[in-house]
Protein backbone atom coordinates (compact mmCIF):
# COMPACT_ATOMS: atom_id res chain seq x y z
CA UNK A 1 0.00 0.00 0.00
CA UNK A 2 2.54 2.56 0.82
CA UNK A 3 4.04 2.29 -3.13
CA UNK A 4 0.71 3.99 -3.71
CA UNK A 5 0.99 7.33 -0.95
CA UNK A 6 1.77 10.59 -2.47
CA UNK A 7 2.11 11.92 0.34
CA UNK A 8 3.64 10.61 4.03
CA UNK A 9 0.88 9.51 5.91
CA UNK A 10 1.32 7.21 8.89
CA UNK A 11 -1.36 4.52 8.63
CA UNK A 12 -1.62 3.80 11.63
CA UNK A 13 -2.96 6.90 12.71
CA UNK A 14 -5.47 6.99 9.92
CA UNK A 15 -8.89 8.48 11.64
CA UNK A 16 -11.95 6.76 11.92
CA UNK A 17 -14.55 8.91 10.31
CA UNK A 18 -14.02 11.40 7.91
CA UNK A 19 -16.84 13.81 6.23
CA UNK A 20 -16.97 15.75 3.35
CA UNK A 21 -18.94 18.55 2.42
CA UNK A 22 -18.90 17.66 -1.92
CA UNK A 23 -19.08 21.37 -2.48
CA UNK A 24 -18.32 23.24 -6.05
CA UNK A 25 -19.96 21.14 -8.48
CA UNK A 26 -21.74 23.84 -10.10
CA UNK A 27 -18.85 25.87 -10.36
CA UNK A 28 -17.02 22.79 -11.89
CA UNK A 29 -19.35 22.94 -14.52
CA UNK A 30 -19.78 26.76 -15.30
CA UNK A 31 -15.49 27.00 -15.67
CA UNK A 32 -16.20 24.35 -18.23
CA UNK A 33 -19.49 26.25 -20.03
CA UNK A 34 -21.50 23.32 -19.23
CA UNK A 35 -24.57 23.32 -17.64
CA UNK A 36 -24.95 22.31 -13.46
CA UNK A 37 -26.06 18.56 -13.89
CA UNK A 38 -23.27 17.72 -16.11
CA UNK A 39 -21.13 18.96 -12.76
CA UNK A 40 -23.75 16.91 -10.44
CA UNK A 41 -22.86 14.03 -12.80
CA UNK A 42 -19.11 14.47 -12.80
CA UNK A 43 -19.27 14.68 -8.75
CA UNK A 44 -20.62 11.63 -8.73
CA UNK A 45 -17.79 9.83 -10.25
CA UNK A 46 -15.48 11.98 -7.48
CA UNK A 47 -17.67 9.61 -4.53
CA UNK A 48 -16.75 6.18 -6.30
CA UNK A 49 -12.88 7.01 -6.49
CA UNK A 50 -13.12 8.74 -2.98
CA UNK A 51 -14.93 6.04 -1.23
CA UNK A 52 -12.29 3.61 -2.99
CA UNK A 53 -9.62 5.25 -1.57
CA UNK A 54 -11.21 6.01 2.00
CA UNK A 55 -11.27 2.08 1.92
CA UNK A 56 -8.06 0.83 1.10
CA UNK A 57 -6.30 3.67 3.88
CA UNK A 58 -8.19 2.00 6.04
CA UNK A 59 -10.52 4.79 7.34
CA UNK A 60 -14.14 3.03 9.24
CA UNK A 61 -16.88 5.81 8.48
CA UNK A 62 -17.19 8.29 5.67
CA UNK A 63 -19.83 10.03 6.17
CA UNK A 64 -20.74 12.29 2.95
CA UNK A 65 -23.21 15.69 2.47
CA UNK A 66 -25.25 15.01 -0.55
CA UNK A 67 -28.49 16.57 0.10
CA UNK A 68 -29.19 18.92 3.08
CA UNK A 69 -32.78 20.33 4.19
CA UNK A 70 -31.75 23.72 2.38
CA UNK A 71 -31.41 22.02 -0.75
CA UNK A 72 -35.14 22.53 -1.38
CA UNK A 73 -34.87 25.81 -1.96
CA UNK A 74 -32.70 25.21 -5.31
CA UNK A 75 -35.03 25.61 -8.59
CA UNK A 76 -36.85 22.25 -9.25
CA UNK A 77 -35.35 21.48 -12.00
CA UNK A 78 -32.13 20.84 -10.43
CA UNK A 79 -33.35 19.15 -7.01
CA UNK A 80 -35.16 16.63 -9.60
CA UNK A 81 -31.93 15.79 -11.36
CA UNK A 82 -30.33 15.45 -8.07
CA UNK A 83 -32.87 13.35 -6.81
CA UNK A 84 -32.83 11.36 -10.39
CA UNK A 85 -28.95 10.98 -9.92
CA UNK A 86 -29.13 9.55 -6.51
CA UNK A 87 -31.66 7.19 -7.71
CA UNK A 88 -29.01 5.47 -10.12
CA UNK A 89 -26.11 5.98 -7.89
CA UNK A 90 -27.87 3.75 -5.74
CA UNK A 91 -28.70 1.72 -8.73
CA UNK A 92 -25.58 1.22 -10.24
CA UNK A 93 -23.61 0.99 -7.59
CA UNK A 94 -24.82 -0.96 -4.79
CA UNK A 95 -23.91 -4.32 -6.41
CA UNK A 96 -20.28 -3.06 -6.12
CA UNK A 97 -20.52 -1.69 -3.00
CA UNK A 98 -21.82 -4.62 -1.81
CA UNK A 99 -18.95 -6.35 -3.24
CA UNK A 100 -16.33 -4.56 -1.72
CA UNK A 101 -17.62 -4.92 1.81
CA UNK A 102 -18.81 -1.42 1.87
CA UNK A 103 -22.07 -0.74 4.13
CA UNK A 104 -24.36 1.64 3.35
CA UNK A 105 -26.79 4.23 5.75
CA UNK A 106 -27.62 7.38 5.34
CA UNK A 107 -29.06 10.17 7.98
CA UNK A 108 -31.06 12.77 7.88
CA UNK A 109 -35.13 13.16 6.85
CA UNK A 110 -35.01 10.44 4.30
CA UNK A 111 -38.91 9.62 4.39
CA UNK A 112 -38.99 13.32 2.47
CA UNK A 113 -36.89 11.67 -0.54
CA UNK A 114 -39.01 10.43 -3.79
CA UNK A 115 -40.37 7.35 -3.14
CA UNK A 116 -37.84 5.65 -5.57
CA UNK A 117 -35.23 7.23 -3.67
CA UNK A 118 -36.18 5.55 -0.68
CA UNK A 119 -37.41 2.44 -2.46
CA UNK A 120 -33.15 1.89 -3.46
CA UNK A 121 -32.27 3.36 -0.45
CA UNK A 122 -33.58 0.93 1.80
CA UNK A 123 -32.60 -1.93 -0.61
CA UNK A 124 -28.82 -0.60 -0.28
CA UNK A 125 -29.06 -0.53 3.49
CA UNK A 126 -30.49 -4.16 3.78
CA UNK A 127 -27.99 -5.46 1.19
CA UNK A 128 -24.95 -4.39 2.85
CA UNK A 129 -26.09 -4.11 6.64
CA UNK A 130 -24.22 -6.72 7.67
CA UNK A 131 -20.81 -5.89 5.76
CA UNK A 132 -17.46 -5.13 7.77
CA UNK A 133 -15.73 -2.75 5.89
CA UNK A 134 -15.83 1.16 5.35
CA UNK A 135 -19.58 2.83 6.41
CA UNK A 136 -20.53 5.08 3.79
CA UNK A 137 -22.92 7.07 5.76
CA UNK A 138 -25.02 9.29 3.34
CA UNK A 139 -26.32 12.93 4.31
CA UNK A 140 -29.80 12.99 2.80
CA UNK A 141 -32.40 15.58 3.39
CA UNK A 142 -29.99 16.13 6.32
CA UNK A 143 -29.61 19.59 8.69
CA UNK A 144 -27.71 19.81 11.89
CA UNK A 145 -30.39 21.96 13.40
CA UNK A 146 -33.38 19.48 12.64
CA UNK A 147 -31.27 16.33 13.85
CA UNK A 148 -30.89 18.36 17.36
CA UNK A 149 -34.05 19.67 17.46
CA UNK A 150 -35.87 16.13 16.88
CA UNK A 151 -33.32 14.36 19.35
CA UNK A 152 -34.65 17.14 21.72
CA UNK A 153 -38.56 16.43 20.87
CA UNK A 154 -37.58 12.93 21.58
CA UNK A 155 -35.85 13.54 25.06
CA UNK A 156 -39.16 14.99 25.86
CA UNK A 157 -41.27 12.29 25.09
CA UNK A 158 -39.02 9.78 26.89
CA UNK A 159 -38.81 12.06 29.91
CA UNK A 160 -42.89 12.39 30.25
CA UNK A 161 -43.28 8.70 29.77
CA UNK A 162 -40.40 7.93 32.67
CA UNK A 163 -37.92 6.10 30.10
CA UNK A 164 -35.17 8.91 31.12
CA UNK A 165 -34.94 11.05 34.31
CA UNK A 166 -33.89 13.93 33.88
CA UNK A 167 -30.81 14.05 35.91
CA UNK A 168 -29.40 11.06 33.58
CA UNK A 169 -29.17 13.19 30.87
CA UNK A 170 -25.56 13.98 29.58
CA UNK A 171 -23.71 14.56 26.51
CA UNK A 172 -24.18 10.65 25.82
CA UNK A 173 -27.61 10.34 26.03
CA UNK A 174 -28.39 13.20 23.42
CA UNK A 175 -25.81 11.25 21.28
CA UNK A 176 -27.53 8.66 21.31
CA UNK A 177 -30.88 10.20 20.29
CA UNK A 178 -28.89 11.81 16.99
CA UNK A 179 -29.25 10.22 13.67
CA UNK A 180 -25.37 10.03 13.79
CA UNK A 181 -26.04 7.83 16.76
CA UNK A 182 -23.82 4.59 15.68
CA UNK A 183 -20.93 6.05 14.46
CA UNK A 184 -18.49 7.84 16.14
CA UNK A 185 -17.76 11.59 15.88
CA UNK A 186 -15.32 12.97 12.57
CA UNK A 187 -12.10 13.43 13.28
CA UNK A 188 -11.39 15.42 10.16
CA UNK A 189 -14.01 16.93 8.18
CA UNK A 190 -13.24 18.25 4.40
CA UNK A 191 -15.05 21.21 2.00
CA UNK A 192 -14.44 21.60 -1.56
CA UNK A 193 -14.49 24.53 -3.26
CA UNK A 194 -13.08 27.38 -1.21
CA UNK A 195 -15.90 27.73 1.17
CA UNK A 196 -15.22 27.94 5.00
CA UNK A 197 -18.34 27.46 6.58
CA UNK A 198 -20.56 24.42 8.33
CA UNK A 199 -23.72 24.90 6.28
CA UNK A 200 -25.74 23.40 9.13
CA UNK A 201 -23.75 19.71 8.77
CA UNK A 202 -23.49 17.93 11.78
CA UNK A 203 -23.26 20.53 14.10
CA UNK A 204 -23.30 18.44 17.18
CA UNK A 205 -20.63 15.67 16.03
CA UNK A 206 -18.05 18.36 15.12
CA UNK A 207 -17.21 20.02 18.73
CA UNK A 208 -13.43 18.77 18.05
CA UNK A 209 -12.73 17.83 14.34
CA UNK A 210 -10.24 19.51 12.44
CA UNK A 211 -11.36 21.38 9.19
CA UNK A 212 -9.41 20.79 6.03
CA UNK A 213 -10.54 23.44 3.07
CA UNK A 214 -9.76 23.60 -0.25
CA UNK A 215 -10.14 25.65 -3.37
CA UNK A 216 -10.62 22.47 -5.59
CA UNK A 217 -13.66 21.87 -6.79
CA UNK A 218 -15.46 18.15 -5.67
CA UNK A 219 -15.52 16.69 -9.43
CA UNK A 220 -11.70 17.58 -9.05
CA UNK A 221 -11.19 16.48 -5.66
CA UNK A 222 -9.51 13.22 -6.54
CA UNK A 223 -7.45 10.42 -4.26
CA UNK A 224 -3.85 12.04 -4.65
CA UNK A 225 -6.13 15.25 -3.10
CA UNK A 226 -7.80 13.53 -0.16
CA UNK A 227 -4.34 11.88 1.02
CA UNK A 228 -3.22 15.84 1.36
CA UNK A 229 -5.77 16.70 3.57
CA UNK A 230 -4.74 13.39 5.60
CA UNK A 231 -1.73 14.86 5.78
CA UNK A 232 -1.94 17.90 7.09
CA UNK A 233 -4.73 16.25 9.38
CA UNK A 234 -1.79 14.40 10.97
CA UNK A 235 0.71 16.88 11.24
CA UNK A 236 -2.12 19.71 13.38
CA UNK A 237 -1.45 19.09 17.04
CA UNK A 238 -5.17 17.61 18.81
CA UNK A 239 -5.42 18.96 22.51
CA UNK A 240 -9.16 19.37 22.98
CA UNK A 241 -9.17 21.79 24.96
CA UNK A 242 -5.89 20.66 27.12
CA UNK A 243 -2.01 20.89 27.21
CA UNK A 244 0.71 18.73 26.02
Amino acid sequence: MNNNLIYDIDLSKIPKHIAIIMDGNGRWAKSRFLPRAAGHKAGVETIREIVKEASRLGIKHLTLYAFSTENWKRPKPEVDTLMKLLSMYLQNEVNELHKNNVKLTAIGITKELPSICIEKLNYAEELTKNNAGINLNLALNYGGRADIKNAFIDILKDYKSGKIDINDIDEGIIKNYLSTKSIPDPELVIRTSGEQRLSNFLLWEVAYSEFYYTDIHWPDFNKEELQKALFVYQNRDRRFGGLK
